[in-house]
């Protein structure tokens, strides 16, 4: 990942485990100890299982909200 990536002043605490070809990211929202978990392919690449997780948090904290 780029230093100078969005996703490193990301809000939320971000974690991976890879086993095999899967990672799974989970996104930690802390204010709210929200935890939300994607499964991908690692090919896919990191960047973008980090911002499918985010991209999910973010929904699950919208529907929260509503």
């Amino acid at each position: 990942m780029d230093k100078d990536s969005p996703l490193n002043n990301s809000p939320y605490l971000i974690e991976w485990r890879q086993v095999g070809h899967a990672v799974k990211v989970s996104a930690i929202d802390p204010q709210t100890t929200l935890e939300v978990s994607i499964v991908g392919d690692a090919r896919v690449g990191l960047d973008v299982l980090k911002k499918q997780a985010i991209r999910k948090l973010n929904h699950q904290l919208n529907k929260q909200r509503n």
